[in-house]
């Protein structure tokens, strides 16, 4: 069904809203495709926070316009599926590679984080980014190992002075007080 103008500044303005405030984009070509992989692929968009949705080249060129992901405008040739990730850098890669699996003609096409353009081999690489949480988790275990480390030393150093014996029946006798 052809747009109106009305309709394609919508669908522009829109995309150009999704565009400037997400984190990576990957343009994966989806022919062949059922319906029911797309509703599916969509459902699962919907609950990790990307922004999914199938539109013409030439709307979606426009639309990153003055964005990160301009570097794309000459790279969207074909049938293509857009995925933004607007929480988490690395949702779009997930998503477009854990569908991909299981239907082989959804092959990602393009890549973009950051500014920069990558070919649609590296979904493997976006999708392997850490989430939020992970990131944080990583992060907490770095900065808590230098402390248990120390703990650990002095420790070792007290049982070899014969001192761990003591440190734990002091630590018996709070207890039972």
């Amino acid at each position: 069904m052809a747009l109106n103008l009305s309709q394609k500044q919508e669908v522009v303005a829109e995309l150009a809203e999704v565009a400037s405030k997400a984190h990576s984009l990957v343009a994966a070509e989806y022919a062949g495709t059922t319906v029911s992989q797309m509703t599916a692929m969509r459902k699962k968009a919907r609950e990790t926070g990307v922004f999914l949705k199938v539109v013409k080249n030439t709307l979606a060129a426009r639309a990153v316009e003055g964005t990160d992901f301009e570097c794309t405008k000459d790279a969207l040739v074909g049938p293509l599926l857009y995925a933004f990730s607007s929480e988490d850098p690395g949702a779009a890669g997930r998503l477009i590679k854990e569908f991909a699996k299981s239907n082989d003609k959804l092959q990602a096409k393009v890549v973009s984080i950051d500014g920069k353009l990558f070919p649609g081999s590296h979904v493997e690489v976006l999708a392997s980014l850490p989430t939020r949480e992970q990131a944080l988790a990583m992060l907490a275990r770095v900065l808590t190992e230098p402390v248990t480390m120390f703990a650990r030393a002095v420790k070792a150093v007290a049982d070899k002075q014969g001192g761990g014996e003591a440190t734990a029946e002091a630590a018996a006798e709070t207890e039972t007080a």
